[in-house]
């Protein structure tokens, strides 16, 4: 068959380096796509917003699946376009419909939901301007440090956690009067739960699901998880303190009740769901859901998945997931992300990359690049994700920056020590 993927980093080249090899897939093409997805599939130059246009391409293609990465076009409701377009209904688009996708697009209506079903996690009240007053009184009952989370999507950086209250009260404001447009136009405060964090992925077709490799990413652009949120500088799986007794918490707890949670309330969700966690303790809490795979865990958790991937995005489509067996390669992976100098904050792009063609045992995903002039060049702040599996993670992580030394563009960074706080 015919498949399209939507996006344009790392995680879709992941995709399309998983997808093009399955035997079901004929012609692969990836939307908008980058240097990487350029060379194993055809790039089209749609926006991932702009359904009209990928309804054109699908038809002009006689695309039969189409593969959703990136949250926004999701949360704006391609699923419900594809279901409602009689030209589309035919076509397999993996990925949840509009309600399914407010799991991420709003996070009250995620804690909302996790309230409903029972679902472990933080205390939490949401505000609005109209009652900022509260959520100062709010902010008094609980104790440092203080969580604050703009409602809708906010490109990664809609999360604040700051030790003084006075100050959180200051930021509640800003928050409330536009600091991140119309998504913190409801503000959820959430208690602080201290722990170490992992995410747990799962495949599900509404009714069925699967687990698929646990991963731990690293989102800081400082040695030592030290300075800005970045959108993650590297990850590894499996997540070595996620044993067989926590994973069986996870399960029971919080991947069960959330699919059933979405069956009993009639939501259609054929997808992925990330289940952002924390471990306090021995027991897992929910920090947040994603409607789909996180990057860049993507480039650690597809690599280990040895069956057909398109042969599971079918049976997830049609609602037979528990029909299929899943084979985990057994290997730890990691992920090292190489990024422009000046990111998260101001950046250059254009900068010629060299050594790509001289790494051995390990992958190279793009994620912001392009080809200008015939030379492949950086096209954003995540710029390459080297990508590497062995027997644990230090020597999966050890072949990675072995790797890393050989490539090479202006200001290119990294951080050295992804994996430091599992020692």
């Amino acid at each position: 068959m015919n498949i399209l993927i939507l996006g344009s980093g790392g995680r879709e080249h992941t995709f399309a380096y998983q997808i093009v090899k399955s035997k079901l897939c004929s012609k692969l093409f990836v939307a908008p796509g980058n240097a990487g997805t350029a060379a194993i599939a055809t790039n089209l130059p749609l926006d991932v917003n702009d359904f009209e246009s990928i309804q054109a391409s699908v038809i002009a293609n006689q695309i039969e699946m189409v593969v959703v990465g990136p949250e926004d076009p999701l949360v704006q409701g391609i699923a419900n376009y594809f279901a409602e377009e009689e030209a589309l209904q035919e076509v397999m688009l993996i990925g949840p419909s509009k309600r399914g996708a407010l799991l991420e697009g709003s996070k009250e209506r995620a804690k909302e939901f996790m309230l409903q079903h029972n679902i472990p996690t933080a205390a939490y009240a949401s505000f609005t301007a109209e009652s900022l007053e509260a959520g100062k009184a709010f902010l008094e009952t609980l104790q440092a440090p203080y969580v604050l989370k703009a409602d809708g999507l906010a490109a990664g950086k809609g999360v604040l956690i700051i030790q003084d209250v006075e100050e959180a009260k200051t930021e509640l404001g800003e928050m409330l009067s536009g600091k991140f447009g119309d998504a913190s136009a409801t503000v959820v405060i959430e208690a602080f739960l201290d722990g170490i964090e992992l995410s747990v992925f799962v495949l599900t077709d509404g009714k069925n699901y699967k687990i698929l490799p646990t991963a731990k990413d690293y989102k800081r652009i400082g040695e030592g998880d030290k300075g800005l949120n970045t959108g993650g500088m590297g990850a590894i799986s499996p997540v070595p303190f996620a044993d067989e007794t926590l994973m069986k918490k996870i399960e029971e707890r919080i991947v069960k009740p959330t699919v059933n949670g979405l069956k009993e309330e009639e939501i259609d969700y054929k997808g992925f769901l990330f289940i952002g966690l924390i471990k306090v303790g021995d027991e897992p809490y929910v920090i947040e859901y994603n409607v789909r795979m996180g990057d860049p865990e993507t480039e650690v958790v597809l690599p280990r998945i040895k069956t057909d991937l398109v042969t599971l995005l079918q049976a997830t489509f049609q609602q037979k997931l528990d029909t299929i067996s899943m084979e985990i390669d057994e290997r730890a992976a990691t992920t090292v992300m190489l990024v422009s100098g000046g990111y998260p904050e101001a950046y250059e792009k254009g900068k010629e990359i060299s050594g790509i063609d001289t790494v051995e045992d390990s992958i190279v995903f793009h994620a912001g690049t392009s080809v200008k002039e015939n030379k492949l060049v950086s096209n954003g702040g995540r710029v390459l994700a080297v990508t590497s599996l062995d027997e644990d993670y230090r020597k999966a992580l050890k072949k990675s920056y072995k790797n890393i030394d050989k490539l090479h563009f202006d200001r290119m960074y990294y951080r050295t020590d992804i994996g430091f706080d599992l020692e």
